[in-house]
């Protein structure tokens, strides 16, 4: 079912927002951790074509400018918002 393929794909960029979320959080405390500078690079790099390619499928996933481009008709009025699933 689509609404199944689309709650999955919301959960991968959920895990990858707390993966970068942590690692911004340990580089506060060990700034020069070069290891983790590039992890935390790579799940940033990551997150944002999970949250590209989502937008492009479902429409975007926050307002107010933060979601790229819209298409016609207004997306973000097209249900269900991620909220919702």
């Amino acid at each position: 079912m689509d609404c199944e393929k689309q709650a999955a794909r919301l959960k991968r960029i959920q895990e990858m927002e707390f993966v970068a979320v942590e690692l911004n959080l340990y580089l506060d405390t060990h700034p020069c951790d070069e290891e983790a500078i590039n992890d935390y690079n790579c799940a940033v790099q990551a997150l944002r074509k999970l949250v590209e390619d989502y937008e492009e499928e479902y429409g975007p996933l926050i307002h107010f400018g933060m979601g790229g481009y819209s298409g016609e008709p207004w997306q973000w009025s097209q249900g269900p918002w991620p909220w919702q699933l």
